[in-house]
Protein backbone atom coordinates (compact mmCIF):
# COMPACT_ATOMS: atom_id res chain seq x y z
CA UNK A 1 0.00 0.00 0.00
CA UNK A 2 0.89 3.25 -0.60
CA UNK A 3 0.51 6.27 2.19
CA UNK A 4 -2.31 7.15 0.79
CA UNK A 5 -4.05 3.68 1.59
CA UNK A 6 -4.98 3.52 -2.17
CA UNK A 7 -2.39 1.04 -4.23
CA UNK A 8 -2.42 -2.37 -4.57
CA UNK A 9 0.58 -4.22 -4.46
CA UNK A 10 0.02 -7.83 -6.09
CA UNK A 11 1.82 -10.73 -4.66
CA UNK A 12 3.91 -12.77 -6.97
CA UNK A 13 2.78 -16.23 -8.64
CA UNK A 14 -0.42 -15.38 -6.52
CA UNK A 15 -4.41 -14.79 -8.31
CA UNK A 16 -5.31 -11.41 -7.35
CA UNK A 17 -8.62 -11.16 -5.26
CA UNK A 18 -10.77 -8.58 -3.76
CA UNK A 19 -10.46 -10.51 -0.33
CA UNK A 20 -6.48 -9.93 -0.95
CA UNK A 21 -6.53 -6.25 -1.63
CA UNK A 22 -8.61 -5.39 1.16
CA UNK A 23 -6.42 -7.49 3.59
CA UNK A 24 -3.62 -5.49 2.90
CA UNK A 25 -6.04 -2.38 3.13
CA UNK A 26 -6.57 -3.48 6.72
CA UNK A 27 -2.68 -4.09 7.40
CA UNK A 28 -1.67 -0.92 6.01
CA UNK A 29 -3.84 0.83 8.08
CA UNK A 30 -2.84 -1.00 11.28
CA UNK A 31 0.07 0.01 10.45
CA UNK A 32 -0.21 3.68 10.28
CA UNK A 33 -3.23 4.70 11.31
CA UNK A 34 -4.68 5.53 15.09
CA UNK A 35 -5.73 2.54 17.13
CA UNK A 36 -8.76 4.22 18.54
CA UNK A 37 -9.50 4.49 14.02
CA UNK A 38 -9.20 1.51 12.80
CA UNK A 39 -11.19 -0.19 15.88
CA UNK A 40 -13.89 2.28 14.82
CA UNK A 41 -13.69 1.45 11.55
CA UNK A 42 -14.07 -2.19 12.44
CA UNK A 43 -16.86 -1.48 15.44
CA UNK A 44 -18.75 0.69 12.80
CA UNK A 45 -18.78 -2.46 9.77
CA UNK A 46 -19.19 -4.74 12.25
CA UNK A 47 -22.73 -3.29 13.54
CA UNK A 48 -23.58 -2.70 9.92
CA UNK A 49 -23.31 -6.77 9.38
CA UNK A 50 -25.29 -7.17 12.58
CA UNK A 51 -28.09 -4.78 11.62
CA UNK A 52 -27.86 -5.72 8.47
CA UNK A 53 -31.85 -6.78 6.59
CA UNK A 54 -31.30 -9.05 4.05
CA UNK A 55 -34.81 -9.40 3.18
CA UNK A 56 -35.08 -5.80 2.20
CA UNK A 57 -32.31 -6.87 -0.43
CA UNK A 58 -32.56 -6.84 -4.54
CA UNK A 59 -32.23 -10.88 -5.16
CA UNK A 60 -32.53 -13.21 -8.14
CA UNK A 61 -35.95 -13.61 -9.89
CA UNK A 62 -36.54 -9.52 -9.28
CA UNK A 63 -38.25 -7.23 -12.10
CA UNK A 64 -36.24 -3.97 -12.56
CA UNK A 65 -38.79 -1.56 -13.12
CA UNK A 66 -37.24 1.27 -15.67
CA UNK A 67 -34.52 3.77 -14.81
CA UNK A 68 -32.52 6.72 -15.83
CA UNK A 69 -28.97 7.09 -14.36
CA UNK A 70 -26.22 10.24 -15.14
CA UNK A 71 -23.21 8.76 -16.58
CA UNK A 72 -20.20 10.98 -15.14
CA UNK A 73 -19.00 11.89 -18.74
CA UNK A 74 -22.82 13.55 -19.58
CA UNK A 75 -24.60 10.41 -20.97
CA UNK A 76 -28.29 10.01 -19.92
CA UNK A 77 -28.55 5.88 -19.72
CA UNK A 78 -31.84 4.59 -19.58
CA UNK A 79 -32.10 0.18 -18.44
CA UNK A 80 -33.75 -0.42 -22.11
CA UNK A 81 -30.95 0.93 -23.74
CA UNK A 82 -28.37 -0.56 -21.72
CA UNK A 83 -29.83 -4.52 -22.19
CA UNK A 84 -30.59 -3.64 -25.99
CA UNK A 85 -26.61 -4.17 -25.44
CA UNK A 86 -27.23 -7.38 -23.55
CA UNK A 87 -26.87 -8.69 -20.00
CA UNK A 88 -26.10 -5.51 -17.55
CA UNK A 89 -23.66 -5.74 -14.17
CA UNK A 90 -24.92 -3.04 -11.61
CA UNK A 91 -21.89 -2.31 -9.71
CA UNK A 92 -22.99 0.11 -6.47
CA UNK A 93 -20.15 1.69 -4.20
CA UNK A 94 -19.97 4.64 -1.63
CA UNK A 95 -18.10 7.56 -3.38
CA UNK A 96 -15.31 8.76 -5.44
CA UNK A 97 -13.27 9.38 -2.52
CA UNK A 98 -13.72 6.34 -0.56
CA UNK A 99 -10.48 4.20 -0.23
CA UNK A 100 -12.20 0.36 -0.53
CA UNK A 101 -14.14 2.04 -3.92
CA UNK A 102 -10.57 3.02 -5.24
CA UNK A 103 -9.13 -0.23 -4.67
CA UNK A 104 -12.35 -2.13 -5.68
CA UNK A 105 -13.18 -0.37 -9.28
CA UNK A 106 -9.58 -0.38 -10.60
CA UNK A 107 -9.89 -4.48 -9.59
CA UNK A 108 -12.81 -4.83 -11.47
CA UNK A 109 -11.50 -3.22 -14.43
CA UNK A 110 -8.78 -5.69 -14.54
CA UNK A 111 -10.50 -8.56 -13.93
CA UNK A 112 -14.24 -8.55 -14.51
CA UNK A 113 -14.30 -5.83 -17.37
CA UNK A 114 -12.49 -7.76 -20.06
CA UNK A 115 -14.73 -10.98 -19.32
CA UNK A 116 -17.86 -9.18 -19.78
CA UNK A 117 -16.61 -8.21 -22.66
CA UNK A 118 -16.33 -11.26 -24.56
CA UNK A 119 -19.54 -12.18 -23.46
CA UNK A 120 -21.42 -9.49 -24.42
CA UNK A 121 -21.94 -8.14 -20.98
CA UNK A 122 -21.98 -4.29 -19.69
CA UNK A 123 -20.78 -3.23 -16.65
CA UNK A 124 -22.05 0.32 -14.98
CA UNK A 125 -20.61 1.29 -11.54
CA UNK A 126 -23.03 3.29 -9.50
CA UNK A 127 -23.14 5.73 -6.59
CA UNK A 128 -25.50 8.60 -5.36
CA UNK A 129 -22.54 10.87 -5.48
CA UNK A 130 -23.08 13.75 -7.93
CA UNK A 131 -21.43 13.46 -11.28
CA UNK A 132 -19.01 16.48 -10.99
CA UNK A 133 -17.68 14.87 -7.66
CA UNK A 134 -18.24 11.43 -9.16
CA UNK A 135 -16.34 11.97 -11.83
CA UNK A 136 -13.03 11.78 -9.99
CA UNK A 137 -12.90 8.06 -9.63
CA UNK A 138 -13.37 7.59 -13.38
CA UNK A 139 -10.51 9.75 -14.08
CA UNK A 140 -7.52 8.44 -11.65
CA UNK A 141 -8.23 5.34 -12.60
CA UNK A 142 -9.04 6.10 -16.01
CA UNK A 143 -11.91 3.81 -16.14
CA UNK A 144 -13.39 2.35 -19.49
CA UNK A 145 -16.83 1.12 -17.94
CA UNK A 146 -19.77 3.10 -16.98
CA UNK A 147 -19.85 4.92 -13.63
CA UNK A 148 -23.09 6.84 -12.62
CA UNK A 149 -24.72 8.68 -10.52
CA UNK A 150 -28.02 7.25 -8.68
CA UNK A 151 -29.48 10.15 -8.13
CA UNK A 152 -31.30 10.75 -4.36
CA UNK A 153 -30.25 6.61 -4.18
CA UNK A 154 -33.10 5.94 -6.17
CA UNK A 155 -32.09 2.82 -6.90
CA UNK A 156 -30.46 1.89 -4.10
CA UNK A 157 -33.76 2.07 -2.18
CA UNK A 158 -35.76 0.16 -5.00
CA UNK A 159 -33.42 -2.44 -4.35
CA UNK A 160 -33.18 -2.01 -0.05
CA UNK A 161 -29.30 -1.83 -0.30
CA UNK A 162 -29.08 1.46 1.28
CA UNK A 163 -27.72 2.05 5.15
CA UNK A 164 -26.61 4.97 7.12
CA UNK A 165 -23.87 5.06 9.91
CA UNK A 166 -25.08 4.46 13.72
CA UNK A 167 -25.33 7.29 16.05
CA UNK A 168 -21.79 6.98 17.81
CA UNK A 169 -20.09 6.77 14.19
CA UNK A 170 -22.08 10.12 13.05
CA UNK A 171 -20.87 11.70 16.44
CA UNK A 172 -17.58 10.73 15.90
CA UNK A 173 -17.71 11.99 12.15
CA UNK A 174 -19.37 15.80 12.96
CA UNK A 175 -16.40 15.96 15.55
CA UNK A 176 -13.91 15.62 12.70
CA UNK A 177 -16.40 17.98 11.15
CA UNK A 178 -17.12 15.11 8.13
CA UNK A 179 -20.61 15.00 7.22
CA UNK A 180 -20.76 12.30 4.23
CA UNK A 181 -23.75 14.27 2.83
CA UNK A 182 -21.33 17.22 1.86
CA UNK A 183 -18.97 14.39 0.63
CA UNK A 184 -21.74 13.43 -1.98
CA UNK A 185 -23.62 16.23 -2.35
CA UNK A 186 -26.59 14.18 -1.60
CA UNK A 187 -26.96 16.14 2.04
CA UNK A 188 -27.65 12.62 3.39
CA UNK A 189 -25.72 10.01 5.80
CA UNK A 190 -27.39 7.39 3.30
CA UNK A 191 -24.95 5.52 1.01
CA UNK A 192 -25.60 2.19 -1.18
CA UNK A 193 -24.24 -1.00 0.72
CA UNK A 194 -21.56 -2.53 -2.15
CA UNK A 195 -23.66 -4.75 -3.96
CA UNK A 196 -22.98 -6.55 -7.41
CA UNK A 197 -26.58 -7.38 -9.75
CA UNK A 198 -26.49 -9.18 -12.68
CA UNK A 199 -29.74 -8.30 -14.84
CA UNK A 200 -30.60 -10.66 -18.36
CA UNK A 201 -31.89 -8.99 -21.14
CA UNK A 202 -35.67 -9.52 -20.25
CA UNK A 203 -35.12 -7.37 -16.89
CA UNK A 204 -34.90 -9.65 -14.81
CA UNK A 205 -32.52 -10.31 -12.07
CA UNK A 206 -30.47 -13.62 -12.00
CA UNK A 207 -27.78 -12.91 -9.61
CA UNK A 208 -27.34 -10.41 -6.58
CA UNK A 209 -24.85 -9.95 -3.85
CA UNK A 210 -24.93 -7.57 -0.90
CA UNK A 211 -22.36 -6.50 1.53
CA UNK A 212 -23.13 -4.66 4.70
CA UNK A 213 -19.43 -4.54 5.22
CA UNK A 214 -17.56 -2.40 2.64
CA UNK A 215 -14.16 -4.47 2.66
CA UNK A 216 -15.97 -7.62 1.59
CA UNK A 217 -17.31 -7.37 -2.15
CA UNK A 218 -18.05 -9.62 -5.05
CA UNK A 219 -15.40 -11.33 -6.52
CA UNK A 220 -15.14 -11.27 -10.37
CA UNK A 221 -14.90 -14.54 -11.13
CA UNK A 222 -17.93 -14.72 -8.91
CA UNK A 223 -19.75 -12.04 -11.37
CA UNK A 224 -18.32 -13.98 -14.20
CA UNK A 225 -20.18 -17.06 -13.75
CA UNK A 226 -23.64 -15.38 -13.10
CA UNK A 227 -23.13 -14.05 -16.63
CA UNK A 228 -22.32 -17.69 -17.61
CA UNK A 229 -25.51 -19.18 -15.86
CA UNK A 230 -27.56 -16.81 -18.05
CA UNK A 231 -29.92 -18.54 -20.73
CA UNK A 232 -27.55 -18.81 -24.11
CA UNK A 233 -29.69 -16.18 -25.62
CA UNK A 234 -29.22 -13.60 -22.94
CA UNK A 235 -25.56 -13.53 -24.78
CA UNK A 236 -24.92 -10.78 -27.47
CA UNK A 237 -21.29 -11.60 -28.09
Amino acid sequence: MSSNSCTYVPTPGQPESLHAIFRQLHAWREQHQEPSSVQANIAQRRTLVENARPEDWVKAGDQVAPFEVEEVDGERLTLAALLERGPLVLVFFRFAGCPACNLALPYYQRNLLPGLRERGATLLALSPQLPERLVDIKRRHRLEFFVATDRDNALGQRFGILYAPDEAARQAAQARGHFIGDVTGTGTWELPQPTAVVIGIDGTVHFADVHPDWLLRTEADTILAAVDALPVQEHHA
